[in-house]
C-alpha cells in the first residue's frame, strides 16, 4: 500500500469515526458543488467568498485559482465567479471569511518562453470560461485558453498534485511566485500590499525539484510556509529572480521578491505532473509530508483516494429530498468540514504560538490519538452552529479541536480568539472557545481532559486581555464605552461566555466559581433602557450616552451589526430577556417588529446581508434570533421563519449564500435547521426544535447508533409542527439534548395540515 493512501485511511478514522462505507451507499460527493458561495450577487453583495479548489477535510493545502491579480477583502479566498481570468493557482486559502491571508505557493503553466522582463512584471494570467471548468470535492480543472492548457488539481492532507496537459508541439514553462499574497482595504486602492515578506528562498534541488519558503506577516503577524515541489520531468532551463534582480546560473535565492520560470522540453511529452508539500514548520517537515502522501506519480489515484475521503466524510447524514436540497444540504456539509485545518506535519510537530516548535506526541490535554494539531478557528462565527455539529457528527474530531485550544491556553495564557496559521489574530470580540470547551464538556464529549479544558476556561474569563478588560467588567458589571469601544456587543457576549463557564462550574461542583460567573452571566440587565427597549451605551458613571440611534451601523458600541441585531444576543437567558420587556406580549410586539421593519439610518455594515426586516442572516449575531418565538410560545412562528430562511438565503447556484459561508457557519445554521433543530445557546449540548425540511434524516453516530428524523407527511407547503414524539412518546417542551440524540432513536415530526 502507498504511504499517501495508508495516511488517507488514516484519516478518515480521525475525521469521521464511521464504520466503512458500505458499496451501495449512495455517492454523496456528486451532490456537492463547489462553486456555491463563489459568486458576488447582482447588487455586488458577499455570496459566501468560497474557494472551488481541491482540498481534503481539514487539509493543509487548499490548492484553488486566483481570478485576482490582488486579493482582496472581495473575495477574501481569492475567487471570484464573475470573473474570466485565472492568475494562478496557490496553496493555501481561507473558505468563507471576511477577511484575506494565506494564498501561499503559486504555480502558473504557461504556454510560451518567459523572459526576465516578462518574469520580472510577473503577470502571466490568461483568461477561462465556467464551460471549461469543473470542480468536485478534492478535484478542479480548467481549461486555459491562451495557451491551451489543461490544469487538474486535487490533494492531500498536506500536499497539491497538478496535472498540466500541454498542448502538442508548444513550449512548455511553470512560474512559481513567492510573492504572490493579499491585499487589504484601502492598502489594495493605493496599490499596497499590506503582507510583508520578511524573507524567503528558492532553491534548485535538482532538475526535478524545487525547495523554498517564505516568512511572511499579514492577518496572521508572523507566517513560516515550506514547502518542497517536484516535477515529473526535468526541468531544462530556468530562471531565478529577485523582483528586478536575476540570479543568473545560481541554483539558490534569497530575498522578499522571488520568483522561478522552468522550462520543459516538449519532446518528453505533453504531461506534466507536480507535486507540491507544504510544512508549517520547516523544509524537512514538506520533505516528510511528501514522503508520507505523494510518492506516487499516478494523479488519477490521489484524485480517488481525495474522492473517498470525502465520501466517508460526508455519509455521516443521509437524507431523503430533491436534488436541489441534497445538493445544498452535502455543499454545506462539505464547507464544514473543510477546516480547521491540520497545522502539523505528519511527524506530529508543529509550531505553537511562541513560534516554538512542539511535537503532539510529547502532549497531553486529552486521551484521543495525537493525529494532528489544527487552528483556523473564526470562533466568532464558528462557535454558534459549526462547533456543536462537529460535536454532534464527528465527536473524536471534535476533542481534538478542544485539545489543540488548550494548548493554545498553555502558551498564549488564554484560550484562542481567532487561530490563524498557528497564532492568534485577535480579531472580533468575547472568548468564544468558551461555549465551544462548555459545550463538549456538558455533551460528556469523550478524551478531552475537563480539568485542563476547566482551567483554561477559568483563566481566559478572568486574565484581562485586549477587548477582555475583566476588572473593569466586574467593577461597573458592564462594559463602559468610555473605557471599552463596542462596548454593549462585548457586554452582551461576554455574559454568554460567562453563563457558560457557570454551566460548567455548577456540573463541575465548583460552587464558587458558578455564583461568580452566574451573576456576571446576567450584567446585560444593566445596559437595557426600558424607555427605547434597547440596549445601549453607557460610560463609567452609569449615564447613557447620548446620539444612540438604533438603526444605525455606524455605532462605535457595536460589531458588524446595529442596536437591533444585537438585541436579542442572549441566548443563555431567554426568559430574562422576555422578563425585561414586562411582558410576553410587549416582547413578541418588538420581536415581531424586529422581522417587519425595513427602516435604515446612513450605511448598512458590509458584513449584514439576507435582510428579513432587521434581522441580518447574512451575519452571524442574527443567527439564532428566528427560534426565539419558542420561548415565548409562538413556535409556529419559529417554524415560519425557518422556512423563509432556507427557502430564500440558500440556493445550489454560484450565488447561493446570503454572505460569508464563515468558515462554514452559514453552511452549519442550514444543517441543523433543515434537520428541525438548531444549538440556540451552543455551548450548552441542547437543540430547540424547529421545523424538519425532509420527510427522513439520518444521523449515523460515531458510536454506531442511528438517530433518526421523520416528517412523513412533510410537503413543502406544510411548515407547521402540531407534534412531536422521541422514540414514541411526545416531548417534553422543545429541547432536544446531546445525550438524547446520541443514545440514538426516532424523533418524528407531525406537520400541521
Amino acid at each position: 500500500m502507498k504511504p499517501y493512501v495508508l495516511f488517507s485511511t488514516l484519516l478518515l478514522a480521525a475525521c469521521t469515526s464511521q464504520a466503512p462505507v458500505a458499496p451501495d451507499t449512495p455517492d454523496y460527493t456528486v451532490f456537492v458543488n463547489p462553486f456555491i458561495g463563489t459568486q458576488t450577487d447582482e447588487t455586488g453583495a458577499l455570496s459566501g467568498s468560497t474557494f472551488p479548489g481541491a482540498t481534503m477535510p481539514q487539509g493543509m493545502v487548499q490548492l484553488s485559482p486566483e481570478t485576482e491579480q490582488m486579493v482582496t477583502w472581495d473575495p477574501c479566498c481569492g475567487y471570484d465567479y464573475n470573473k474570466d481570468k485565472i492568475y494562478g493557482f496557490t496553496h493555501t486559502h481561507l473558505s468563507g471569511t471576511g477577511c484575506t491571508d494565506l494564498i501561499d505557493v503559486s504555480l502558473m503553466p504557461v504556454g510560451a518562453e518567459v523572459t526576465p522582463d516578462q518574469l520580472r512584471a510577473a503577470d502571466f494570467s490568461q483568461h477561462f470560461s465556467h464551460e471549461a471548468e469543473a470542480a468536485r470535492p478534492g478535484y478542479y480543472m480548467v481549461d486555459l485558453q491562451e495557451s491551451g492548457v489543461k490544469v487538474e488539481l486535487t490533494a492531500t492532507t498536506r500536499a497539491g498534485i497538478h496535472r498540466y496537459t500541454f498542448p502538442e508541439g508548444q513550449p512548455q514553462t511553470v512560474v512559481l511566485d513567492l510573492d504572490r499574497g493579499t491585499y487589504r482595504g484601502e492598502a489594495y486602492y493605493s496599490g499596497r500590499r499590506t503582507y510583508d515578506i520578511i524573507q524567503s528562498q528558492l532553491r534548485l534541488v535538482d532538475d526535478h525539484t524545487v525547495e523554498g519558503y517564505r516568512v511572511i506577516t499579514g492577518w496572521a503577524k508572523l507566517r513560516k510556509v515550506y514547502f518542497r515541489a517536484e516535477f515529473s520531468r526535468p526541468f531544462n532551463q530556468h530562471l531565478l529572480m529577485d523582483g528586478g534582480r536575476n540570479a543568473g546560473k545560481n541554483d539558490v535565492i534569497n530575498g522578499r521578491c522571488l520568483r522561478t520560470a522552468l522550462s520543459f522540453d516538449p519532446a518528453d511529452g505533453q504531461e506534466l505532473t507536480v507535486k507540491v508539500a507544504i510544512s508549517p514548520v520547516d523544509n524537512d517537515g514538506a520533505r516528510k509530508n511528501m514522503l508520507a502522501e505523494a510518492t506516487s506519480w499516478c494523479f488519477d489515484e490521489y484524485a480517488k483516494a481525495a474522492h473517498d475521503t470525502w465520501q466517508q466524510a460526508l455519509s455521516c447524514i443521509d437524507i431523503e429530498g430533491t436534488d436541489e436540497q441534497k445538493t445544498i444540504f452535502y455543499t454545506g456539509l462539505y464547507h464544514v468540514l473543510i477546516q480547521p485545518n491540520t497545522m502539523s506535519d505528519v511527524d506530529g510537530r508543529y509550531m505553537d504560538t511562541n513560534f516554538e516548535i512542539k511535537n503532539l506526541s510529547q502532549r497531553s490535554c486529552s486521551t484521543v490519538s495525537p493525529l494532528s494539531y489544527h487552528s483556523t478557528f473564526s470562533l466568532w462565527d464558528t462557535f454558534r452552529a459549526a462547533h456543536p455539529l462537529y460535536t454532534l457528527i464527528a465527536p473524536d474530531l471534535a476533542a481534538q479541536f478542544v485539545r489543540d485550544m488548550i494548548l493554545h491556553h498553555q502558551t498564549y495564557g488564554y484560550l484562542p480568539i481567532w487561530d490563524l496559521w498557528g497564532q492568534d489574530n485577535y480579531c472580533m470580540i468575547g472568548n468564544h472557545a468558551i461555549p465551544v470547551l462548555a459545550d463538549a464538556i456538558l455533551a460528556e464529549l469523550p478524551g478531552i481532559d475537563v480539568e485542563a479544558a476547566y482551567q483554561a476556561m477559568v483563566e481566559s474569563s478572568t486574565r484581562s486581555h485586549p477587548n477582555s478588560p475583566f476588572e473593569v467588567w466586574e467593577q461597573y458589571g458592564y462594559m463602559p464605552q468610555t473605557l471599552q469601544g463596542t462596548s454593549v456587543s462585548i457586554t452582551l457576549e461576554q455574559c454568554f461566555d460567562d453563563a457558560c463557564m457557570a454551566a460548567v462550574a455548577k456540573k463541575l461542583g465548583r460552587t464558587e466559581d458558578y455564583e461568580r460567573f452566574h451573576r456576571r452571566s446576567l450584567f446585560y440587565k444593566n445596559l437595557f433602557d426600558p424607555e427605547t427597549g434597547f440596549f445601549r451605551p453607557k460610560d463609567e458613571n452609569g449615564n447613557w450616552l447620548d446620539g444612540f440611534d438604533p438603526l444605525s451601523y455606524e455605532q462605535p458600541c457595536f460589531v458588524e451589526g446595529n442596536a437591533w441585531q444585537y438585541m436579542w444576543f442572549v441566548p443563555h437567558d431567554p426568559q430574562g430577556l422576555i422578563d425585561l420587556f414586562g411582558s410576553k406580549e410587549a416582547f413578541l410586539k418588538k420581536l415581531d417588529e424586529n422581522f417587519t421593519l425595513t427602516a435604515t439610518s446612513g450605511e448598512v455594515n458590509g458584513n449584514a446581508s439576507g435582510f428579513i426586516g432587521q434581522y441580518a442572516h447574512g451575519n452571524e449575531p442574527s443567527h439564532h434570533t428566528v427560534y426565539l418565538y419558542n420561548f415565548a410560545g409562538r413556535p409556529e412562528r419559529t417554524q415560519e421563519l425557518v422556512e423563509q430562511v432556507r427557502s430564500e438565503f440558500y440556493r445550489a447556484t454560484p450565488c447561493g449564500y446570503a454572505g460569508n459561508d464563515d468558515c462554514g457557519q452559514m453552511s452549519a445554521w442550514y444543517i441543523f435547521s433543515a434537520l428541525g433543530f438548531y444549538p440556540f445557546h451552543a455551548g450548552s449540548a441542547e437543540y430547540v426544535l424547529g421545523t424538519p425540511l425532509f420527510t427522513k434524516a439520518t444521523l449515523h453516530l460515531a458510536n454506531g447508533k442511528d438517530f433518526t428524523i421523520l416528517a412523513p407527511d412533510k410537503t413543502p407547503d406544510r411548515i407547521h409542527v402540531s407534534s412531536v414524539k422521541l422514540n414514541g412518546q411526545p416531548l417534553d417542551g422543545f429541547i432536544l439534548t446531546h445525550q438524547q440524540l446520541t443514545a440514538g432513536g426516532t424523533l418524528e415530526f407531525e406537520m400541521a395540515k
